[in-house]
């Protein structure tokens, strides 16, 4: 079962934490920042999870607002809102630094996160990274009809891998074109790890490499996984995670 924290709003944040241990105990907190419409039980969680327990590393899995085992509805999240459960989870539950592991969607949600408060994130890792895609990946490739209905219902739905259709609320979209990041120096000095998807067709590579040109750190690498999907969840993929997740903890 999961604990959970609370919102300043009431809600509340379901999350599972392990603490760190023995020499690795001080390392910075590593937390799983899930993919739009993801909880915190996805196969990529839970495995990263096991991997940081068995080497004494703190880990913290989450679900964030309208998610998963966590409150409100889906229709009233957005970006804002979903990055700021980043920080009350690292703010609630860490002292130290952490590093933001995020997964799609998360990847833009962690990247808020950490543009809020750099000093206490001692890295990112970023899977297929979906930073504005809500305005140049979801918007730009709508029908005139589509434009329309969010118009008029507030609500937009779409096909998703999950048992429920993506719903795009209006309040999602504005938010989403009012955070956009991928037209600015993206102010962090951290190192960043950004692992991509060759066969990725929700994220294509052409999006993510564009983080490249806007993260103003000295230390971003970008790997291109040749046969990779979106969900990056073969064996090799969670040894390409594992090894990005070393490569900044030194571990």
């Amino acid at each position: 079962m999961p604990d959970f924290l609370t919102t300043s709003d009431g809600n509340k944040i379901a999350y599972k934490m392990t603490s760190g241990t023995g020499a690795n105990k001080a390392a910075p907190t590593l937390i799983w920042c899930g993919g739009l419409k993801s909880d915190m039980e996805g196969s990529k969680a839970v495995h990263l999870h096991g991997w940081a327990k068995a080497r004494g590393q703190a880990f913290i899995r989450f679900d964030y607002f309208g998610h998963g085992q966590s409150s409100g509805d889906f229709t009233d999240g957005t970006l804002s809102r979903w990055a700021r459960d980043i920080a009350l989870v690292r703010d609630k539950l860490t002292t130290g630094t952490c590093i933001l592991i995020g997964s799609s969607m998360g990847g833009w949600a962690a990247l808020l996160a950490a543009i809020a408060n750099t000093p206490r994130v001692a890295g990112l890792v970023l899977i297929n990274p979906a930073p504005d895609f809500t305005e140049k990946l979801t918007v730009a490739n709508w029908s005139a009809e589509q434009l329309k209905a969010l118009e008029d219902n507030g609500v937009v739905y779409e096909p998703s891998g999950y048992e429920e259709p993506y719903a795009y609320s209006k309040a999602l979209i504005e938010d989403g074109r009012a955070r956009q990041i991928l037209d600015m120096p993206i102010p962090l000095t951290c190192p960043v790890r950004i692992l991509q998807g060759y066969e990725d067709t929700v994220v294509p590579w052409t999006h993510s490499k564009r983080l490249l040109d806007m993260l103003t750190s000295k230390d971003v690498t970008y790997t291109l996984v040749a046969g990779g999907d979106h969900s990056l969840s073969r064996p090799s993929d969670l040894r390409h995670i594992e090894a990005s997740i070393s490569s900044i903890t030194q571990m």
